[in-house]
Order: structure tokens, then sequence, then C-alpha cells
């Protein structure tokens, strides 16, 4: 099991040097990925009819495709790793040649995690349909495949319209993998169907397993193996206290197709960038 950190997006700041150090101290670490969550806008909580969403305007979020142009020039190793890229509030063509930029300059570390999202304020804001965000995903990752991988594409699509055209350069994976995140039906059907690897939010256990097995038994309803589909943990440390962290990991390596982990350090009520650093040196000490 691979395990990286989640970027810890809304308490990093904004020192570009102290996100430098973050990255590099993380690959030197032994860390496998880092992944970053996505966010284009934070709404504001006082306007007409409310806001229930946990992120607000006053929640720091760097652009994930930018950042990992920036960690792309400060590490060599290490996995770059959206979880999850808001894709339907996204053109699809931009999102192709965006990825496959990050894809070069990176040497070949990117994978793109996508989901429909849940923001209606942002993809009011994008121009973009809230409502057919699922049917719409589909089609996009047929796009983003057919971009990756030839040099000129014709598409007459439902939602996209390529008139033989292509992006260069091309991405050094061809494709660049693509994950999904969430945990509905029609999400655990969707990435079975199309997705090479899944990103769930649940904790080790029975019934974390059980959503896994179903899983597994669409991939081969639709015809392909569970061996090449990969799933992602996500360990959050607030929810753990630090003397059952080494219990909690055991748990989820004992669980039946769990191939990579990462380990959230947002919540524990930390200050400072290092405080981060310090707190992901501690796990590796304790498990």
């Amino acid at each position: 099991m691979k395990i990286g950190v989640v970027f810890p997006q809304v308490e990093i700041g904004t020192d570009p040097a102290a996100i430098r150090d973050y990255a590099q101290t993380v690959e030197a670490m032994g860390y496998t990925h880092i992944l970053a969550f996505d966010h284009v806008l934070g709404a504001n909580p006082d306007r007409p009819g409310g806001w229930k969403g946990p992120y607000t305007y006053r929640h720091v979020f760097h652009e994930p495709l930018v950042l990992f142009g920036f960690l792309a020039a400060v590490t060599r190793r290490v996995e770059l790793v959206t979880g999850i890229l808001i894709l339907p509030q996204r053109q699809t063509a931009l999102v192709a040649k965006q990825a496959a930029a990050v894809d070069v300059l990176s040497g070949g570390r990117l994978r793109l995690g996508v989901a429909v999202g849940w923001n209606r304020v942002e993809f009011e804001a994008l121009g973009e349909e809230f409502g057919n965000r699922g049917r719409r995903i589909e089609e996009q990752i047929d796009v983003l495949r057919a971009l990756w991988a030839k040099e000129l594409v014709t598409v007459h699509g439902q939602w996209h319209r390529i008139p033989d055209a292509g992006i260069n350069p091309l991405p050094v994976q061809r494709p660049i993998p693509i994950w999904m995140g969430g945990e509905s039906e029609p999400v655990l059907r969707r990435a079975a169907r199309l997705a090479d690897g899944w990103l769930p939010h649940f904790r080790p256990g029975p019934e974390s397993q059980a959503i896994v097995d179903r899983l597994h038994r669409y991939i081969k309803d639709a015809g392909r193996t569970p061996d090449a589909f990969g799933i992602e943990g996500r360990f959050t440390l607030a929810q753990v206290p630090p003397d059952e962290w080494a219990k909690e990991l055991a748990a989820w390596r004992a669980m039946h197709g769990i191939t990579h982990l990462c380990v959230h350090t947002v919540g524990l009520g930390l200050k400072t960038p290092e405080d981060h650093v310090q707190t992901l040196k501690r796990f590796k000490e304790v498990t």
C-alpha cells in the first residue's frame, strides 16, 4: 500500500518557500504522493439564501494544476494527485491541456482524480450546468483520454465538439490515470466502468470492506479486473487519537483492495506548515 499525504490546502498559507519546503520534506520522508483538493470559488455565508457548505470565501485553496506545475519543479519522485478536480465545472479540452502540461513538466507524475462536485455556486460562476454534471463527466472522460492519446481528435458528442484538432505536447502517460471520487451508487457504477481507481472517504472496517467488495463486483460485471483498479483511503488524523494511529493504519492494511492511503493533517489545530511536517514525521515514527 502506497502512503501519501493530503496537501493542507486551507492551513498551509501562501508562502511559496513554505510550500516548497513542505513538498520536498514530504518527498524526503518517503511519502509516495501529494493529494490536493479543488475549489475555484468560495461563497459568502451571508449571501441571500445563506450558505451551508464546509468552505467559504475565507478558505485558501491553491488551484491544483497550477500548484502541481510549481511542485513539479521542486520535487523529483513524488506523485501529484488531484483529489478531486471538479471536472464538470471546467472546460474539458482546457483540462486536457493543463493536465498534459503538468504530466510533461513532472516527468509523468500526475494522477487525475475527478468528481462531479456539490457546489452550485461554482458551477454558476464558471458557466456550467449543475444538473447534468453526472452525465457530462462520462463524456468528458472519453474526450480527455482521446486528447491525451492522439495528435488529432474529432469529436461530435452531446456536449463536446472538436473539429480535427489536438493538444501539443501530449502527456508522458498516455493516458494519464483517471480516478473518481464520490460514494453514491451511481458513482460506484460509473467508476467501475470508466475509472482507473476510486477515492472514498470512509474509515477502515467491515462496512467499508463491503462497499469495496461491491465495487469489485461491478468492475467484474463491466468486464474488467479488480486487480488493475486502485482504491485510495484517507486517514484523517483528527479523527483518531495519536496512540491509535498504528492500529488504524493496520486496519487499513488489512482491508482487501486498498492500494493507496493519504494522511490528512488538517483539523488538528496546527498553526504553521512546519507543524504539518512535524506531524507527518510523528506519524512515520509511531506507525
